[in-house]
């Protein structure tokens, strides 16, 4: 969950949210959401996007085109669906 939110929340850097898609053949490149957590500043006020992420079916492609304010920590969750999707900008690449 670190960006450039550093001066809003100082222990900014001691968190993360991780998503978990369907990588399965079947699902070509788009699985949907099966999953989520996040732990750090305010996970617990973020987390329901992710139930409702979970509900909808939504695939990273979905959840990386939500809007999600700038800046706020809601966008980890914007960012990790990114990073899965391959198309985050504003972090390094994922080590693979």
């Amino acid at each position: 969950m670190y960006s450039n939110l550093e001066s809003r929340y100082p222990n900014l850097a001691e968190g993360f949210a991780k998503l978990l898609f369907d990588d399965s053949p079947e699902a070509h490149g788009h699985g949907k959401i099966l999953g989520g957590g996040m732990v750090g500043t305010h996970a617990g006020d973020m987390i329901g996007e992710i139930a409702l992420a979970i509900e909808m079916g939504a695939d990273a492609v979905d959840i990386g085109k939500t809007i999600h304010p700038h800046p706020t920590l809601g966008e980890s969750i914007g960012m990790a669906a990114e990073v899965a999707h391959g198309s985050c900008t504003d972090l390094p690449p994922a080590r693979k």
